[in-house]
């Protein structure tokens, strides 16, 4: 066992790659039960039957190999399981420079969204105000979720990126930003970890979103409806909910709820909760979904539904993105072998149904 093979196709004359072996060979021994050891096209290669404790015991060898620039990689292939190590690729250091850049340009943009959103008795000094804090708290909110995620794992990842956007000038609905990001920079080490890091941004960014629309809509103000009104937001089934349990109308009839910036500020939230949950590409809901299934076609058919969901409500800009997320595959976590665990299949019930209450359909 651990044997190092000779063939006249694979040399060991390479003493680099002859040096790479032995160190990480006795790494590996120590946390599986190796069956065949081989150099494969210049990677030390190892097929291991897994143990109880197999999810830990990766962790711990990947932890031991960072060490000395080396990451693990552990796959399925033909009914074994194949424990491959490469050196670990370089990252590059954050700049926060830029991150406070982006922030203050954010600010600024997202400011006088709210501004030209306060109208009618809402001082617009006071409604641009508390819809720039609505409304990048819950995108922060989001983002730093992801970032706990990713260091509870010992993954490397940026503090949040704030994209600036246009406002809504002549007659553009603008809302001042394009989102917010984090560089994740290192893959995540087994399904729990991918599933932690997709999971928690939209779950951390809905319940401030609840927080905040149920705020924002119990000081909107309402107003019988007019005769030529054109129509209003599409709303999700949860902002409906809380419409009717929050706003109180004056008496029979028609009514129509002017929402506070604050109020408009949730409503995006929920927007954006619903576009990150798409299960397909590197989306949350893409990443949640590669845990949960390991199946290219399932995933296919998940992507399509998105496509066709982005095609019903005239989202063109993010159907464009998931069509160029769609050309990639997802590469998964270095452990994929591992099972997610039991707990965090229930968490995607959970998502589902999240996915489901903030789904525009009224």
């Amino acid at each position: 066992m651990g044997e190092q093979p000779t063939s006249p196709s694979e040399p060991l004359a390479d003493s680099a790659v002859a040096s790479s072996f032995d160190q990480v060979q006795p790494l590996v021994d120590a946390e599986f039960e190796v069956e065949e050891a081989l150099i494969e096209h210049g990677i030390p290669t190892f097929y291991v039957a897994l143990r109880p404790d197999s999810k830990q015991a990766f962790i711990r060898l990947a932890s031991k190999l960072e060490s000395i620039g080396f990451a693990p990689v552990l796959r399925e292939a033909k009914g074994r399981n194949v424990l491959k190590v490469a050196s670990k690729p370089s990252t590059k250091p954050s700049r926060p420079l830029i991150n406070l850049i982006l922030l203050f340009a954010t600010i600024v943009t997202v400011f006088i969204t709210g501004y030209i959103l306060s109208e009618g008795p809402v001082d617009p000094w006071v409604g641009a105000t508390s819809f720039t804090l609505a409304l990048l708290g819950i995108l922060g909110a989001h983002e730093m979720a992801h970032k706990l995620a990713a260091d509870r794992h010992n993954m490397e990842a940026s503090m949040p990126y704030f994209i600036p956007g246009p406002p809504p000038f002549f007659g553009f609905l603008g809302l001042g930003t394009f989102g917010a990001v984090i560089v994740q920079k290192e893959t995540a080490p087994n399904r729990d970890a991918l599933f932690d890091i997709g999971a928690s941004g939209p779950i951390a960014g809905f319940i401030l979103t609840v927080i905040v629309s149920a705020i924002g809509l119990s000081v909107s103000r309402v107003e019988p409806m007019p005769s030529d009104f054109g129509g209003g937001l599409a709303i999700s089934p949860l902002f409906l909910l809380l419409m009717e349990l929050i706003v109180r109308l004056p008496g029979p009839g028609s009514y129509v709820v002017y929402l506070h910036p604050v109020a408009f500020a949730g409503w995006i939230g929920m927007f954006v909760t619903l576009l990150n949950l798409l299960p397909t590409g590197m989306l949350d809901g893409g990443h949640t979904l590669r845990s949960v299934i390991n199946k290219d076609s399932v995933r296919t058919v998940f992507t399509l539904i998105s496509i066709l969901l982005l095609l019903f409500t005239g989202q063109w800009i993010m159907l464009a993105f998931i069509l160029f997320l769609s050309m990639y595959r997802h590469p998964g976590p270095l452990d994929d072998v591992s099972k997610l665990s039991r707990s965090r299949k229930l968490v995607a019930i959970v998502l589902v149904v999240i996915f489901g209450l903030c789904l525009f359909i009224f």
